[in-house]
């Protein structure tokens, strides 16, 4: 039998019985639809995500860590003790410049800037909040990952001038973060008395009750106000005040900023707690890394993180998956049953057909065909209804969303692969549903089916 032949009288019998044909169809579009919905979902969660790690820049980074201390975490209380697992098992070598200089001169480094928080009272329109200050070079502060309310970045790192987050001056009571570019804004920190170091002075201190600390004030200009920080990894940038770096190291401080610093130190040289390294293409990670380690320190990179994290989108998309494979399974039966009804209803066709030739083989292909029809016409209405189905789920959630301030997202990604992929998909489900229908017609006897009314 000819493919048109074939073709031609496939689509002659599904015609014959439109609604049970249009009714196996939508079973198989529902199914299709739910099935493309739902890797859609898992895949759309998984780009938003992928893409904001891009967007920030956090696959070009490095955290380098001294020994074998976890990555620093991000506690606001600097006097907040660690928990166990957080606690230095042994000290490795201090971060100083001299480490930073050797880092900078490896292939694919942008730039290297040490991880620098100070306990300090901030000061501002009379009113006072403990906060953490982080010293952060100016081009760091230049980058695009910062969102700025009003003003701007430091100009250099030796510009005597702050910047402030928004959250910060909420905090505070000031809802116009523009009104406060130029004002001053005053910096306590606490740092060692050098009258109080020597021996004698020392015991006559501590034995009058008095601690070897003096209090520090500092005064800046407020040059910008930001909206947000870009910046991530194990220990991202959470501070509401933030001085240029040549600025910042001159300021007089504590060299720790709590007692876990002094055990993470060797020799007693405290160096810094890490130091960020920016790369120019997630490719460098590796290399960068590996030379990192051989001088003796921890590293941790987000690209490391990726694989586990695809392996959680990964479980989720099979869930996904078998939740809308359910539906394919409903529609496949529907096929089975449409198919088998034929054969009841043309058993005198079949009959006719084999006494004037045809064989098995013939027979089964016309079955297969069918049932392929319904399967192809099934996967692209299919397609149609799990984006429109989508679209609208995409467009409410948004809307919603957008009264609360979120902005707007695609949970949804169609890949080509998906569009493709699901349509041959469903032409297979039904080639094999079609399976036993068409064995069933060839074995059909041609003197009983030409009897057959």
């Amino acid at each position: 039998m000819r493919t048109s032949d074939l073709l031609e009288l496939s689509f002659s019998n599904l015609k014959k019985m439109k609604l049970r044909t249009l009714l196996t169809v939508f079973g198989v579009a529902i199914g299709i639809g739910a099935l493309v919905s739902m890797i859609s979902f898992g895949k759309g969660m998984q780009k938003n995500i992928t893409d904001a790690f891009n967007a920030m820049e956090l696959f070009n980074s490095i955290t380098v860590l001294s020994g074998e201390a976890n990555p620093p975490d991000s506690r606001s209380d600097p006097d907040e003790k660690p928990s166990r697992q957080e606690r230095p098992a042994v000290a490795g070598p201090p971060l100083d410049d001299e480490v930073m200089k050797r880092i900078k001169g490896f292939d694919g480094v942008e730039g290297v800037f040490p991880e620098i928080r100070v306990p300090a009272l901030v000061r501002f329109r009379g009113k006072e909040e403990f906060r953490l200050i982080q010293v952060l070079p100016a081009s760091v502060m230049s980058s695009k990952l910062v969102k700025f309310a009003s003003g701007g970045p430091f100009r250099s790192d030796d510009e005597e001038s702050a910047v402030v987050s928004s959250s910060f001056l909420h905090g505070l009571g000031f809802k116009e973060p523009g009104s406060v570019v130029g004002e001053k804004i005053v910096i306590m920190t606490i740092a060692l008395n050098s009258a109080d170091l020597n021996p004698l002075s020392l015991v006559s201190a501590l034995q009058a009750g008095k601690l070897p600390f003096s209090r520090e004030t500092y005064e800046f200009s407020i040059a910008g106000v930001t909206e947000s920080m870009g910046f991530g990894g194990p220990s991202p940038v959470q501070s509401d005040v933030f001085l240029p770096a040549g600025t910042g190291q001159k300021i007089k401080k504590l060299p720790f900023t709590n007692i876990w610093d002094i055990f993470r130190s060797q020799d007693g040289r405290v160096g810094y707690s890490a130091l960020n390294v920016r790369l120019a293409s997630p490719r460098f990670v590796d290399p960068v890394k590996n030379e990192v380690e051989k001088m003796g320190y921890r590293t941790f990179a987000l690209l490391d993180q990726i694989k586990e994290i695809r392996a959680s989108f990964l479980y989720m998309d099979m869930i996904l998956a078998a939740v809308g494979m359910i539906a394919i399974v409903v529609a496949s039966l529907g096929i089975i049953n449409t198919m088998v009804m034929s054969i009841l209803e043309r058993t005198h066709e079949i009959g006719v057909m084999k006494a004037v030739g045809a064989k098995n083989l013939d027979i089964e292909a016309i079955f297969f065909c069918e049932s392929g029809a319904i399967g192809f016409l099934g996967g692209l209405a299919g397609l149609a209804l799990g984006w429109s189905v989508s679209g609208l789920i995409n467009r409410l959630v948004n809307y919603f969303l957008a009264r609360q301030g979120v902005p707007h997202m695609n949970y949804f990604n169609f890949a080509w692969w998906l569009l493709g992929g699901a349509v041959l998909f469903a032409v297979l489900v039904s080639l094999a549903s079609g399976v036993y229908p068409a064995l069933r017609a060839a074995r059909v006897d041609p003197v009983r089916a030409l009897r057959h009314e």
